[in-house]
C-alpha cells in the first residue's frame, strides 16, 4: 500500500521543531511518505547547530522565503515570517491535492507579530484561508477538549457567550462526533456554573444553546453547563470523553496536566486534514545539545494520518 504523503510545515526554526523532524524522520516514514516545508540549506544549518545528519530521504519543498540565520531561542520577524510562508504553502498543496493533509510544527505568536502576520496562530490563519469555522481539538487517549474559543484575551470571551454563536459551534460537534460519543460535556463559563447569577449571568445563554441543539438532535448529546471544577474529577472522565471548553486555559491546564506528552491539536471543519503538536517552540531547550528530546506528540500528531 502506498503512504499517504503528509506535508510538514517547519514552525519557527529558532524553535524546536527542526529537531522534532530530523530526528524522527525514520520513525513517522515507516507509515507516511513526509514533505517537508523548509529549504535545504536551512535544513543543513540547523543540522550543524545540532551536531546531527539529516536523512538522507529528507524530501524538502525549496524556495519557501529569504533565507536567514537560525538564531536559537530567539524571537524574530525572520523566522516567524518564514515558518507562516512554510504553514501557508503547505496548506495550498493541501488544498491542491497534492498531498493529503498536513502536519504544523509549532510557531511563535510573537513573532508572527513581529513580521506582521495578523494571526494569533495556525488555526485563526486556517478560518480565513478557507471562510469557514475551524475548531481547535485537543486531545489524547480518552481526553479531547474542543475549544470554543482559543487564542483571546479573558476579558473578550463574554461577548461570545451568546446562545445564536454556541449552537453553530455545537452543531458542527455533533456533526463530527455524535457517532463517536454517547455524552459529550459542556463547561459552564464562570465559577458553580454561575450559582443561580451569584456568580455571573452566561450560564443560560450556553444552557439555551444545548437545549436547542439536543432538541434539533432528538438526543441529550450535551451535557448541561457543568461547574468547571469538578468536571474533570476521576468519576467524570468516566462519563465524558470529550468536553467543550468556553476557553483556552479551562480546557487545556487537565488536559496538560494529564496528557502533556502525548496531547495533539487537530482543527476540524475544513476541506484539508490539519493535525500539530500539542505543545510550543520549547525555547528554553532549542538547540541544547545534552538533553533527552521527548518526540511523543509529534509521532502522534503524524500517526493521526495513518
Amino acid at each position: 500500500m502506498l503512504k499517504k504523503r503528509i506535508g510538514i510545515s517547519i514552525g519557527d526554526l529558532n524553535g524546536i521543531g527542526l529537531e522534532l523532524a530530523i530526528k524522527n524522520h525514520e520513525i513517522i516514514s515507516q507509515f507516511v511518505q513526509p514533505i517537508y516545508f523548509v529549504d535545504r540549506e536551512l535544513v543543513e544549518q540547523g543540522a550543524d547547530l545540532l551536531k546531527i545528519q539529516v536523512p538522507h530521504n529528507f524530501q524538502t519543498i525549496n524556495k519557501i522565503n529569504k533565507l536567514f540565520e537560525i538564531k536559537p531561542a530567539e524571537i524574530s520577524a525572520e523566522s516567524g515570517l518564514y515558518s507562516f510562508n512554510s504553514f501557508k504553502i503547505a496548506v495550498e498543496f493541501a488544498q491542491n491535492r497534492e498531498i493529503f493533509g498536513i502536519s504544523t510544527l509549532p510557531i511563535n505568536k510573537e513573532s508572527w507579530k513581529k513580521a506582521g502576520i495578523k494571526y494569533s496562530g495556525h488555526t485563526s490563519a486556517l478560518r480565513d484561508f478557507f471562510k469557514q469555522d475551524a475548531i481547535m481539538l485537543m486531545g489524547a487517549k480518552d481526553l479531547w477538549i474542543a475549544l470554543y474559543t482559543e487564542h483571546i484575551s479573558i476579558s473578550e470571551i463574554q461577548q461570545y457567550i451568546k446562545h445564536e454563536l454556541l449552537e453553530n459551534f455545537l452543531r458542527i460537534i455533533a456533526r463530527d462526533f455524535i457517532n463517536k460519543f454517547n455524552n459529550i460535556a459542556v463547561l459552564a463559563l464562570n465559577p458553580h456554573a454561575g450559582d443561580g447569577g451569584v456568580c455571573g449571568n452566561d450560564e443560560p445563554e450556553i444552557e439555551l444553546a444545548i437545549n436547542n441543539i439536543n432538541h434539533e438532535l432528538n438526543k441529550n448529546l450535551f451535557s448541561k453547563p457543568l461547574i468547571p471544577d469538578i468536571a474533570f474529577t476521576p468519576r467524570m472522565r468516566e462519563k465524558y470523553k470529550l468536553y467543550v471548553a468556553m476557553y483556552h486555559d479551562q480546557g487545556l491546564i487537565p488536559l496538560k496536566t494529564l496528557y502533556f506528552d502525548d496531547a495533539i491539536n487537530i482543527s476540524i471543519n475544513l476541506p484539508i486534514l490539519r493535525t500539530s503538536v500539542g505543545h510550543g517552540t520549547a525555547f528554553d531547550i532549542a538547540y541544547k545539545i545534552d538533553r533527552e528530546l521527548n518526540s511523543k506528540s509529534y509521532i502522534n500528531s503524524i500517526k493521526w494520518f495513518d
